[in-house]
């Protein structure tokens, strides 16, 4: 099989993994906006993902996707802030801009899995 097949087929599961992850964790938030001292959770898996892929590169136009399946969506705490009386910090706003932005890149992700196998059925095809 094809390295670059197994390389970005893993990096779109891996990319699609967090996504569902984010949106656990983006859900969970909501659903504890009014949680006495709830402390907000993010999601760090594309400032993990980014690193390695810069730590990786051997030139600024080259990608490298060598170590792209080492990284795994890290959840973290804010226990910096508190928004409410109650303790709790979780930002309704900021929360909701979040989940749109990662049902777009959800959506964006799903196309392009689509997009990979649909070449990779013309290619078996013969390009029927």
């Amino acid at each position: 099989m094809n390295v670059q097949y197994q390389s970005v087929t893993s990096l779109l599961e891996k990319a699609l993994d967090n996504t569902s992850v984010r949106q656990k964790v983006i859900g969970q938030n909501i659903a504890n906006i009014d949680t006495p001292n709830y402390k907000a959770k993010q999601v760090t898996f594309q400032n993990e993902l980014n690193s390695a892929l810069e730590a990786n590169k051997t030139d600024s136009k080259h990608i490298s996707f060598s170590n792209e399946s080492e990284k795994e969506p890290r959840i973290t705490i804010d226990h910096s802030t508190s928004l409410q009386n109650n303790g709790n910090n979780v930002d309704i706003d900021k929360e909701m801009s979040e989940l749109a932005e990662n049902q777009i890149d959800y959506q964006a992700l799903v196309t392009a899995v689509s997009q990979k196998f649909q070449q990779y059925k013309m290619v078996l095809g013969g390009g029927k």
